[in-house]
């Protein structure tokens, strides 16, 4: 019988085998710790690129000190992240965008507060931010910039208006919000979409090809006799209101642009161009285009502001979600004279606000819809 042989691995060999495994055993325990190390500190929240950022640069035990903040976790991922606004990083809350970090380090150096930042991030886009730390440092910004509706991109225009107009904070935001800085008719916002809670005025325009959305007839009943429509659910609104007080009918509903035209010329051959130009709103910038707006008038009295269902209207409407439009208190803001019969639609929830505080409809949709 043959003789097998067995290899042997010479002394030497055998010992470098055994120190190849020892150093792959240890890679591994370094690469399972690591890991380890990567999922405990994602488990706050942050993500690999910055569990990374983290790990390496000796942060684990601040990190976990602290609540998770997105924001913190950006500056961890950032090229742009400087190690001197670590902390304030932390109170910084965040908002979407890739030069985030970069502009909170602009205005970190140019000596802006935590608070400060706040407010100018929360008030723009991430575009308006970076046009915004630009400029040299605003003293007092949150005189304006601490109301939720202000707009940064505006803030030069509120300083401006509110010292050439005298207006306090609150209100210069709420009218250079709604385009007051402008005369009327210039430059207005163009309204495309239908919508119960929409506005129109002086610095509102309707698009050209504007409809409003489910007109309807309404039926004589409601009316003067004359053919009016009405959106759908403003007529059933008016319907609900008919129906607990039948002495108000509608003198007039939905106008087209060409029926708008046709009004100012009336008036501009009864009156004159000043008349028209003071009190006739143009085409598509009238409420009666929208579909939404109402003339109430009285079966018993030809003045309406002399009747009961005056009195009536202005202690009852709202409960059906209409609202008198134009009062003598609100005529610098609405642009409009007061109308004791212009009623307008904007639905019950809105009414009902708009009564409680009794507060003009521009400044209710500058501060609650128009963001």
């Amino acid at each position: 019988m043959a003789t097998v042989k067995r290899l042997r691995l010479k002394e030497p060999y055998d010992a470098i085998g055994r120190v190849l495994l020892t150093i792959l055993l240890i890679l591994l325990a370094i690469f399972l710790f690591y890991r380890y190390e990567i999922h405990t500190i994602k488990r706050i929240g942050y993500s690999e690129k910055a569990a990374n950022y983290i790990l390496f640069h000796w942060k684990k035990d601040y990190v976990e000190s602290i609540k998770f903040s997105k924001t913190l976790n950006k500056a961890f991922e950032s090229t742009d992240y400087k190690e001197k606004y670590l902390k304030k990083y932390n109170l910084i809350k965040y908002h979407k965008g890739n030069l985030l970090i970069k502009n909170i380090n602009t205005l970190l150096k140019k000596g802006y507060s935590v608070i400060d930042i706040n407010l100018i991030l929360s008030r723009g886009s991430e575009k308006d931010v970076e046009e915004f730390s630009k400029r040299d440092r605003v003293l007092y910004l949150e005189e304006f910039l601490e109301y939720d509706f202000s707009k940064l991109s505006l803030f030069d225009e509120y300083t401006k208006y509110s010292s050439d107009t005298g207006e306090d904070a609150y209100s210069t935001i709420v009218l250079v919000n709604l385009g007051y800085q402008k005369p009327d008719y210039r430059d207005p916002v163009i309204v495309k979409k239908f919508s119960t809670d929409m506005l129109v005025n002086k610095h509102f325009k309707l698009d050209e090809n504007f409809v409003p959305d489910n007109l309807v007839s309404v039926d004589k009943n409601y009316t003067n006799g004359d053919k009016l429509k009405l959106n759908k659910e403003a007529y059933e609104a008016f319907k609900e209101m008919y129906s607990d007080n039948s002495n108000i009918y509608i003198n007039t509903a939905y106008r087209s642009k060409e029926d708008q035209l046709d009004l100012a010329k009336y008036y501009n051959n009864l009156y004159g161009k000043e008349y028209v130009t003071k009190y006739i709103a143009k085409p598509r910038f009238s409420e009666h285009e929208t579909g939404l707006a109402i003339d109430v008038a009285s079966k018993h009295k030809n003045v309406f502001v002399t009747s009961k269902e005056y009195k009536w209207m202005l202690n009852n409407a709202y409960k059906y979600g209409y609202i008198l439009r134009y009062t003598p208190r609100f005529e610098d803001i609405t642009g409009f004279r007061s109308e004791a019969w212009h009623y307008r639609y904007v639905g019950k929830k809105i009414s009902k606000e708009l009564h409680k505080n009794n507060m003009s409809y521009e400044e209710y949709y500058a501060v609650n819809i128009y963001k």
